[in-house]
């Protein structure tokens, strides 16, 4: 017997459609450098793999713990990020709440869902802000998970240490808070210094933004010892394999390639930006490695690059994102491209802009 939950429970989907540029997803255009892939190869052609892999990643672990100055037994990989926000549900929602913003990273919800935590979602205010009032109410008489994006998706904008404090400090020892920064190293932001002083908060992160590698799945949480321990009890055994860890290794070994890279997104963005406002569209800052902007008729646009061959995500079915669209940036070649297309379907009149 299918539970009730997941009868409910739409699929997780994007529209695979076919494109010359591809801006859907959020991912890195650009693939690692090669010595980084040699590498990686290398320790996959040297791994034993008629064997298991380590149980609990430790050469990775280390690796991230000496990358991040954290200690290694504060450390937890595994299967992408998404695997690590199931487990943090597992370990601290189930019965529980589960607290976020919206709209925000829909997987949180997903999973809260599923496993049968009561969700309790939270509009952001006007411009993106956080609803600092409304969620402190609800962590002053609630208990579970809190998870909160920073820099946020899909909005891109990032909070100031300052408002984490104080949601820190409202949780208390009732909440595990999931500070999730998938797109931190494009912001330069970090949350560790918070998560050093907080014993029941989690810093999520990702190998596939910056580090080039979503086609790996390798994410990874940094918390307190303590809180990692029953972190991984809710993850299976050898949660990632030896091809996983060769590639996170590898990449870790290499950070002068993502400076590089992170430095490109910054410029690029700024450009994406600076060219959609020119068409009279309305663009939202943006912290992160993609572009949140609005248009009069959100299908009509989308429909537009598509026939132009230009692939976006659709933003506007989420609470507070009437008319809007999401760009990631991709390579010089690939945002004039699309700032091309996109200057044909505003003079072609499928779209125009709402102020």
């Amino acid at each position: 017997m299918i539970r009730a939950a997941v009868r409910a429970q739409g699929a997780y989907h994007f529209a695979a459609l076919p494109c010359r540029v591809k801006l859907d997803q959020n991912e890195s255009p650009y693939e690692p450098p090669e010595a980084v892939k040699a590498r990686a190869l290398k320790l996959i052609a040297e791994a034993p793999v008629n064997r298991y892999p380590e149980l609990l990643a430790d050469s990775l672990r280390a690796e991230l713990g000496r990358y991040h100055g954290w200690p290694m037994e504060g450390v937890v990989v595994s299967n992408g990020s998404n695997v690590l926000i199931q487990a943090i549900v597992t370990a601290a929602g189930l019965g529980q709440q589960v607290l976020a913003v919206t709209p925000t990273f829909p997987v949180y919800g997903i999973q809260a869902r599923l496993l049968g935590a009561e969700l309790i979602e939270v509009p952001l205010e006007q411009g993106f802000a956080l609803p600092t009032a409304a969620l402190t109410a609800h962590l002053a008489r609630g208990s579970g998970v809190f998870f909160l994006a920073n820099p946020a998706a899909p909005t891109g904008n990032l909070y100031a240490p300052e408002e984490l404090h104080t949601l820190l400090v409202a949780a208390g020892e009732r909440w595990l808070v999931v500070i999730d920064e998938a797109y931190g190293q494009f912001a330069g932001s970090d949350a560790l210094a918070l998560i050093r002083r907080a014993p029941l908060a989690v810093s999520l992160r990702t190998f596939s933004k910056a580090f080039s590698l979503a086609g790996v799945r390798l994410g990874y949480a940094l918390a307190q010892p303590e809180v990692a321990r029953e972190l991984q009890k809710a993850l299976l055994p050898f949660s990632i394999s030896m091809v996983q860890a060769a590639f996170g290794l590898a990449a870790l070994g290499a950070p002068e390639y993502v400076a590089s890279r992170l430095a490109e997104v910054r410029l690029e963005r700024a450009r994406l930006g600076q060219g959609l406002a020119a068409l009279g569209l309305t663009v939202f800052p943006s912290a992160t490695n993609f572009l949140l902007f609005k248009v009069a008729d959100a299908a009509a646009f989308y429909r537009g690059l598509v026939e132009r061959g230009v692939l976006i995500r659709r933003q506007d079915h989420l609470p507070g994102l009437i008319g809007c669209l999401r760009v990631t940036v991709g390579t010089p070649e690939e945002n004039g491209a699309f700032l091309e297309a996109a200057a044909e379907v505003v003079r072609s009149s499928y779209a125009t802009s709402q102020h």
